[in-house]
């Protein structure tokens, strides 16, 4: 089985989906801020939610639909520039009214219509510009590659790029499309993902399998990333299956292109989480660590993670300083069980720290490697088999300027 990527590829590759991207007044500057994407057929949908205690009008809304209606879902309406979050009845009543007016414009049924919401926290939407964005993003949908991109535009809050990704795999002799869209650039700490993302097909996934292919592929992609260590309110990943590629209705993990279909929905998952690290809020370098030696991918995943979230760590990449004690501080305080005469620490191919004892430092090595824009660290727990692999970004200067003025 090979995965192939579109070139330019978008959400509308995935045959019968539609999407548009427009400016509907919430964002000051004019920007698109309302993204809109539909499909004439029923879908079989999946989602992933924050674990935030204060979770998000939307979030609220999607997770009540998904429970209740899995498998006839038509449209997604996503805005930036407001959350829609700690806004009490009030904001829920304007997310129920975003989807009643998406669905009355599109012909369909309110609970038809899933919602999402990124800006700033504590603020009401401001509902007749959102009405209005919703008559122009239903008047545009279109199923070319610019409106696809478009709404991949619209979605974006201090994003310096879109992130998109399209690609197909084939099983005998069919072809199935995936594309996803994800939004993110701080608060990204994902459990599930602080991230707004999209992921259609046209694989006929039954709801449950559709949910048990994305679980899997988050687990290994969005919730193995990490910038700033904040998990937001609104964090929603949707997957929806539209069935237009054909064949028989994908329901049981033993399908014979269930396979193929899963691993194309990972890789489209993988690559946004790290393009939401490349896009991290002031990052300069993207940073890759592997643990392996750990007892199970758990523990390993445990240790990245912490390391990842290290603002000792991360600031020490961004200075181009070799600092490997705090790498192995974070080891330390991350909950696994670890023999610290067992562990290795490696920076790219450089070797720091081996099993509990320090290696005289290359420095002049040392600082080549942390001046690439990609940096490699490799902790090895001597304690097993098991490996997992986390994805982060330096914590810079330009971090603290975005956030410390992000509402003005």
């Amino acid at each position: 089985m090979t995965i192939h990527p579109i070139k330019g590829g978008s959400l509308t590759s995935v045959p019968g989906f539609q999407a548009s991207g427009v400016p509907c007044g919430l964002k000051p500057n004019g920007d698109p801020d309302l993204a809109l994407v539909y499909s004439p057929h029923p879908c079989a949908a999946a989602a992933l939610f924050t674990t935030n205690t204060f979770k998000a009008a939307p979030v609220l809304y999607d997770r009540e639909i998904i429970s209740t209606e899995p498998g006839s879902i038509r449209a997604v309406v996503t805005n930036s520039g407001c959350a829609n979050a700690c806004t009490g009845e009030g904001g829920l009543a304007d997310t129920r009214a975003t989807a009643a007016h998406a669905a009355e414009r599109l012909g369909v049924a309110p609970e038809q219509v899933l919602v999402m919401s990124t800006g700033v926290i504590g603020v009401r939407l401001p509902m007749t510009k959102i009405k209005s964005g919703i008559d122009d993003a239903v008047a545009g949908l279109a199923d070319d590659a610019a409106s696809g991109h478009a709404a991949s535009w619209a979605i974006m809050t201090t994003d310096t790029v879109p992130k998109t990704l399209a690609v197909t795999v084939e099983h005998e002799g069919r072809r199935y499309h995936i594309a996803g869209m994800a939004k993110g650039a701080g608060m990204i700490h994902p459990n599930m993902a602080t991230m707004l993302s999209t992921v259609v097909t046209d694989a006929p996934l039954s709801p449950e399998l559709a949910r048990t292919a994305l679980r899997a592929a988050v687990d290994a992609s969005f919730n193995r990333v990490s910038v700033d260590g904040d998990t937001s309110t609104n964090d929603t990943i949707l997957l929806l299956a539209n069935g237009q590629a054909g064949g028989d209705a994908i329901e049981g993990s033993d399908h014979p292109a269930y396979a193929a279909v899963a691993e194309g929905i990972a890789t489209v998952c993988l690559e946004l989480a790290k393009a939401l690290v490349r896009d991290g809020e002031g990052a300069t370098k993207f940073v890759e660590i592997v643990v392996q030696g750990a007892r199970s991918v758990d523990e390993a995943r445990r240790v990245g993670q912490s390391v990842a979230g290290s603002l000792l760590v991360k600031t020490a990449i961004y200075g181009q300083d070799a600092n490997w004690g705090r790498i192995v501080c974070a080891v330390g305080y991350s909950g696994v069980d670890v023999d610290p005469e067992a562990v290795s620490v490696w920076l790219g191919d450089l070797e720091l720290f081996r099993r509990g004892t320090p290696l005289g430092l290359d420095e002049e090595r040392a600082a080549a490697l942390l001046a690439e824009d990609e940096v490699s660290i490799r902790i090895d727990l001597g304690a097993g088999l098991a490996e997992a692999t986390v994805w982060t970004c330096d914590l810079s200067h330009g971090y603290v300027d975005i956030n410390a003025h992000y509402r003005t």
